[in-house]
């Protein structure tokens, strides 16, 4: 590891491993718990960026991540509301305010391709300006970063034990026995797709004050990369408490960023990382049941062997 990596992009790699790891955690909550394919992923990220780069331009860094969070947490409702009261799949539930979010981020940007944040205060800035420690204002991104990922993980903690969350987690095991519970599933995956768009956006936010800028492009891709973070953390940690398995999607976050960055170490072009995600995602998914299928078939042949 030490041969490929700085300390700066050994540095560079984790914080954007934890930045991008919420949408990992919102692909958690939607894919993983909820069941539920989520393809808005991409145009609410850039609309999560357009929304806390306008707030912030207008002088609230602060109130950018709130405020991101809510037009995340909209998004995720015209998402649900589609799929529960409309009648529509999921899929075309996600493709159909994927395509609208794009122009509402262009107007959130000042109908604008667009938006600069430099000159302008950031949360990143303000906090690396209370100190005067030098370690400190070395790794200030990693340690806001760090702290910001661990309170959501904390939440999410508490939150999935709630009756609400607990309701969560069942719709997306059995819906069927939701409704015999007397569970409206509508409102369960109305409530875990807002959650889900909220931190989406709020990834997206961060991002724009990290880069100190937003682009119309930037979620171009954010499903699939979000997709082979959580299948490796999943990988990585199977079971456990919800806490273990949301740092795991963190920690699988992180490793895709190392990885990401490694092959840029051997000059890989950039047009090729999205092929790489897409093979990491594959293998990530159908290693399971190539092992499963592995085992069975040397099971069966040394029972072959005996029997001759």
């Amino acid at each position: 590891m030490l041969q490929f990596f700085t300390g700066s992009q050994f540095t560079t790699s984790m914080e954007l491993g934890l930045l991008y790891g919420l949408v990992a955690l919102a692909l958690f909550i939607s894919f993983s718990l909820l069941n539920i394919a989520d393809l808005s992923t991409d145009g609410c990220f850039t609309l999560g960026c357009a929304v806390g780069a306008s707030v912030t331009v207008a002088g609230h860094p602060f109130l950018a991540l709130p405020a991101s969070m809510c037009a995340g947490a909209v998004s995720g409702f015209v998402t649900a509301f589609l799929q529960t009261r409309m009648g529509v799949q999921s899929i075309l539930a996600g493709i159909i305010v994927n395509t609208g979010l794009y122009t509402i981020n262009f107007l959130a940007m000042g109908s604008s391709s667009n938006l600069n944040v430099f000159g302008c205060d950031t949360i990143f800035s303000l906090a690396k300006a209370r100190s005067e420690n030098p370690l400190y204002r070395k790794l200030y991104l990693l340690v806001i970063l760090l702290v910001l990922v661990l309170l959501i993980c904390l939440f999410l903690h508490w939150f999935l034990r709630t009756s609400l969350g607990l309701s969560i987690r069942a719709t997306g095991d059995n819906i069927a026995m939701v409704k015999a519970s007397s569970i409206n599933p509508a409102f369960t995956i109305t409530v875990g797709l807002c959650i889900s768009s909220s931190l989406t956006a709020l990834s997206g936010s961060l991002l724009a004050q990290y880069q100190k800028s937003c682009d119309i492009n930037f979620g171009t891709g954010q499903v699939t990369i979000a997709l082979a973070s959580l299948m490796i953390g999943l990988t990585l940690v199977r079971r456990g408490s919800m806490l273990t398995r949301t740092f795991g999607v963190i920690l699988g976050s992180c490793l895709y960023r190392l990885i990401v960055a490694i092959a840029m170490k051997f000059n890989m072009p950039a047009e090729f990382l999205k092929l790489a995600s897409a093979v990491i995602v594959t293998v990530a998914i159908s290693g399971p049941y190539v092992r499963e299928a592995l085992r069975f078939y040397g099971q069966r042949a040394v029972r072959d062997r005996v029997e001759e």
